[in-house]
């Protein structure tokens, strides 16, 4: 075992009653008085910010990740445990795990009930992220999300149930460990591509927005996202990744403009892949667009987000998302 540096963000886990609802804000060490520190395991708290999440910004999140890299600086820390809000918890989770260029874990966890409940998650979640963290088997596998048990790999990982304490699952894949008697048994190796450079201080954050496709639906909303500045879109479309001619004329000249898109579906489970034409994943990605495999919304617009910090030209952002995407920016996925 070894050292574990908590870096607490608020959320749930840190959450008491408001007098109308539940809010963040007790603070790190409060936190981690609820849980049971494995043995062996010495934890400093670095108390970064306290909010719900589904407050949080890019500012926010380029602000984690540069707490996680100065943490790492450290070479006498054996891993990082980030205590965050399940609403947008996939998001950072994938943010870091785009940037992440050590072998030691970054655990991402939470709780879906609040700090003093009774039948609370949060200590549970937090021990067995200590443990993860700190264990040598964890190593090299890039930055997890730990929840009721089980320890998954930050891409393709998404909350899953609004309520239930098992909030976290990856549709398309499987755990890559469990915790269990003490210990955390590794079940399969995530795969991952290269890290991204963390972006300078001074970085203009971009605009990257979500627009999803339905029945009825035309370029509207897109081209309104598009009027309004953005860098970047995440088109949500049905079936394995499918639009309309309407919606495939407004991407490609989004993508003319030099704007990035990314194709994901709001079908659960499964990758995008080109099939169809007429509006469909076919015509989407000879237009321009970059398919994101399995990725659901919030992280194929990460993968945005990530690619627009890392270049400034649109052939180097549109290389950037591909990078990012991994294999699924293909016509394989």
């Amino acid at each position: 075992m070894g050292q574990v540096v908590v870096i607490s963000t608020g959320g749930t886990i840190a959450s008491r009653w408001q007098g109308s609802g539940f809010a963040a804000d007790a603070r790190g060490g409060d936190v981690l008085a609820t849980a049971a520190v494995p043995e062996g395991v010495t934890v400093r708290v670095v108390d970064l910010m306290s909010v719900n999440s589904a407050r949080l910004t890019t500012r926010d999140q380029l602000a984690l990740l540069r707490a996680v890299h100065e943490v790492l600086a450290d070479p006498d820390v054996d891993g990082v445990v980030v205590t965050h809000g399940t609403d947008t918890l996939e998001e950072s989770a994938f943010f870091l795990d785009l940037h992440h260029d050590d072998p030691r874990p970054v655990v991402l966890t939470g709780a879906q009930r609040p700090l003093e409940a009774p039948d609370g998650d949060g200590p549970r979640n937090l021990h067995d992220a200590l443990l993860t963290a700190a264990t040598e088997a964890a190593r090299g596998m890039g930055v997890l999300v730990v929840f009721a048990g089980q320890v998954h790999a930050a891409r393709g990982t998404i909350k899953v149930q609004t309520l239930a304490a098992d909030a976290f699952a990856d549709p398309s894949g499987s755990p890559v460990a469990e915790v269990k008697d003490g210990r955390v048994l590794v079940l399969r190796q995530p795969e991952r591509p290269g890290p991204l450079p963390v972006p300078p201080a001074d970085v203009v954050l971009p605009r990257v927005d979500i627009v999803t496709h339905h029945c009825d639906a035309d370029p509207l909303l897109f081209n309104a996202a598009v009027g309004a500045g953005a860098q970047g879109i995440a088109l949500v479309a049905t079936g394995a990744g499918n639009a309309t001619p309407e919606v495939v004329a407004a991407v490609e000249a989004a993508i003319a403009r030099g704007v990035l898109v990314a194709v994901t579906t709001r079908v659960p489970a499964g990758p995008v892949a080109e099939i169809y034409t007429h509006g469909g994943a076919v015509d989407l990605a000879a237009a321009g667009a970059v398919l994101t495999g399995t990725l659901r919304a919030g992280q194929a617009r990460i993968a945005v987000l990530a690619a627009a910090l890392a270049s400034g030209d649109p052939a180097g952002r549109a290389r950037a998302l591909r990078h990012a995407v991994g294999g699924a920016g293909t016509a394989e996925a």
